[in-house]
């Protein structure tokens, strides 16, 4: 099944939002319900591709017929941009001007490769296409003629070491896919982030993802042993052993490269065995700070969750931190909600939830039950849908996220908050800005905001307005510009700005070498020579 052109995963799950959303969205933000029809794929009237017909052919050379190079309207829309706020509203207003050429399907290593040299040969853009989830302007490359490289038939758990847990994985796996495979061995990857039912593994790895139950199981490019990279120079292999000292991590270079130096084939990556039992409660703390700090005990000395998170005051009032139960039962004193879940064996994940709960307790928590707990594990894949609601019921939704050190949290919570609210206010939208913790470590964590507001005249350049704001305040107050979502084209320059120019004109390097006519993903990740 293809996503919703113009919106979030499958269309039978989206949902229109109960009344008293509405009515919360009229009366504290001024949201306006949309007026004009809502644009159906069919009315979208878009030219026949210009690539040179030589072109098509070799590309259909490369990947073994014709069948597997789509040029049809519908095709190319479906792979035109990602599935941010802007990227959806520009579609549904009928934009598409980033439309590929073509999309074009290989089927393994070496045919990627006779992609890349027939893209070469014709001057034509490739930009690598997993479930299109992009949320940070990764698939709209520069302006040029480009195609839409879809993995999708590179699907295939390729090998499974069960002595040294490892699984080696194709880029166009879907992630429930994944999980799946690996379940039918006893195994499982342990990467859940809000994604999940429609990202791939090599999007993961392209972007340094990072899954919900991150405190547990880890980040993805933690689980990453090695990688496959075709270049239009050639193939790269990463990784032959859990570590080495063997001179600089190249696994590390293609880790979040997102598709800027090559086009990730095969993953090998490490599994664990599936746990006995999966249990999530619920905790209230009155305020973010205490909650903060509660967690931060718990992330510094354990014993560490396999989920803990963390809502805001805002947030929690709201309902987000249960995402199915949004809206419902507003209580101004609610404080804050954090989940924490717990997976093992049925003696492990008992004794950490006995061991935890005493320090929560201690940093003055209270534990409400498995209710919250067991919502948020049964809604934590909803939001996206709820972000489509919002705007077809003309709200505007988006998110951003960062990561600092412990001691930096409070100031950059602040920060972005600020420039936020300040900025949407003077736009004259004014914002419901909401956070939570999504991601602990020993050293630090990341901060996940959600901002709501009426559409306005133009909302996509008052959001550009209100995230450039966003994006100077987090940098300024000690946060990084991306934790999970990626660079893309929207975090470029303050990338370059976080990274510092001999850095990027180092990674400017490898890319000249492995890319020199600057084929792949053009502007996305670094500017373009």
């Amino acid at each position: 099944m293809d996503m919703l052109w113009n919106g979030w995963g499958d269309p039978a799950k989206a949902a229109p939002l109960p009344d008293s959303v509405t009515g919360l969205l009229r009366d504290l933000l001024g949201v306006k319900p949309r007026t004009t029809p809502a644009l159906v794929l069919e009315d979208i009237d878009l030219p026949a591709p210009t690539a040179d017909p030589a072109a098509l052919k070799g590309l259909a050379q490369a990947v073994g017929g014709e069948e597997h190079v789509r040029t049809d309207a519908e095709s190319r829309i479906r792979h035109t941009r990602g599935k941010s706020t802007p990227d959806l509203l520009r579609l549904r207003a009928g934009d598409v001007s980033d439309v590929p050429q073509a999309v074009v399907l290989p089927a393994t290593h070496d045919e990627v490769l006779a992609v890349l040299r027939a893209c070469a040969a014709h001057g034509l853009a490739v930009v690598p296409f997993g479930g299109g989830t992009s949320v940070v302007g990764g698939l709209a490359p520069e302006r040029r003629a480009f195609v839409a490289l879809d993995l999708r038939r590179m699907n295939r758990l390729q090998l499974l070491d069960r002595v040294s847990r490892t699984a080696v994985l194709q880029p166009g796996l879907r992630a429930p896919e994944a999980e799946a495979l690996l379940n039918e061995e006893g195994f499982t990857l342990g990467h859940f982030p809000q994604s999940f039912e429609w990202a791939t593994i090599g999007g993961f790895a392209a972007a340094r993802s990072s899954g919900q139950a991150s405190a547990g199981y880890g980040r993805f490019d933690e689980m990453v042993l090695g990688l496959t990279l075709a270049t239009p120079e050639g193939t790269v292999e990463a990784g032959r052993a859990p570590r080495s000292a063997a001179g600089p991590d190249l696994r590390q270079l293609i880790l979040g490269s997102e598709g800027a130096f090559g086009v990730i084939t095969s993953v090998l990556v490490r599994i664990r065995p599936l746990p006995e039992v999966r249990v999530y409660e619920g905790w209230r703390f009155a305020s973010f700070e205490e909650g903060a700090a509660a967690l931060r005990r718990l992330a510094q000395d354990g014993p560490r969750p396999t989920v803990l998170r963390l809502s805001d005051e805002t947030e929690t009032l709201i309902g987000l931190a249960q995402p199915d139960a949004i809206g419902a039962g507003l209580d101004s004193n609610a404080g804050c909600m954090a989940i924490t879940g717990y997976e093992g064996t049925a003696e492990d994940t008992a004794q950490r939830r006995e061991q935890a709960a005493a320090v929560l307790r201690d940093a003055g928590g209270t534990l409400v039950g498995s209710e919250p707990g067991e919502r948020w594990a049964h809604g934590r894949y909803s939001a996206p849908y709820l972000r489509d609601s919002l705007l077809d019921a003309g709200a505007f939704a988006e998110t951003l996220e960062t990561a600092a050190f412990w001691s930096r949290i409070p100031d950059l919570y602040a920060a972005v908050r600020s420039a936020l609210t300040d900025t949407l206010t003077e736009a004259g939208t004014p914002p419901l800005v909401m956070c939570h913790i999504s991601h602990v470590y020993e050293n630090g964590a990341s901060l996940y905001f959600t901002v709501v507001s009426a559409q306005g005249e133009d909302p996509v350049a008052h959001w550009t307005r209100a995230k450039h704001a966003a994006n100077d305040a987090l940098l300024a107050a000690g946060g990084t510009i991306s934790h999970h979502h990626g660079v893309g084209t929207d975090h470029r320059d303050w990338y370059v700005r976080e990274a510092g120019p001999l850095a990027v004109e180092a990674l400017r390097a490898v890319k000249r070498r492995l890319d020199p006519e600057g084929l792949l993903n053009p502007g996305v990740l670094l500017p373009t020579d």
